[in-house]
């Protein structure tokens, strides 16, 4: 008799068969309303209503107001717009930034691109658990940090950030802090504030 094999899918943090009730949703709304939602008219109206319900339903699961809430592609989207943004934002005198050494790609890149435009960034390394030290992170940030980024929630590792003390170790400073949660939402209580 020989032994079974199984495979064991272990990567449903970046893909997951479909829940039914998010696949009723999605048809729902692929069926109708159509329309430009950022048009006038009936139709637009319409989907400007579905856009908007989405808002408010993403905004409650994260603690935001819904005017808060900016739709992307997708997670790295979400990141290059967060990162880029939070440099380009930043008074000139801030070249420097601090983000950990396993973030998603995305994060990594984005770091990487502006290190080549003149951007210091300070690649924060991580314990055997793959957590980064709070101490460590708040040594790193100063005076001319633009930003620190650190992903809460590791799709590789499944090492799990303490934001909320990395957060607080930006806010004494003034410094603001992303945190990609996109492996985060759904599976741990999220709260921007």
């Amino acid at each position: 008799m020989t032994a079974e094999k199984r495979a064991v899918y272990l990567d449903n943090a970046a893909t997951t068969p479909l829940d039914e009730r998010v696949l009723e949703a999605m048809l729902g709304s692929l069926k109708g309303p159509y329309g430009n939602p950022s048009a006038l008219h009936g139709p637009g109206a319409a989907a400007r209503e579905v856009v908007e319900e989405a808002r408010e339903s993403v905004a409650a699961l994260v603690g935001a107001s819904p005017e808060e809430i900016v739709f992307t592609s997708g997670g790295t989207e979400a990141d290059n717009l967060a990162v880029f943004g939070l440099a380009r934002a930043a008074p000139h005198h801030k070249r420097h930034a601090v983000i950990s050494q396993i973030e998603h790609p995305a994060v990594r890149e984005a770091g990487r691109r502006l290190e080549a435009e003149g951007f210091e960034v300070s690649w924060l390394g991580v314990d055997g658990y793959g957590v980064v030290d709070p101490g460590a992170f708040a040594a790193e940030l100063r005076e001319d940090t633009a930003f620190a980024a650190v992903m809460w929630a590791n799709n590789e590792v499944g090492s799990v950030q303490p934001v909320g003390e990395l957060a607080a170790a930006c806010t004494e400073r003034g410094i603001p802090f992303h945190a990609d949660a996109v492996q985060a939402a759904g599976r741990l209580p999220v709260d921007v504030r």
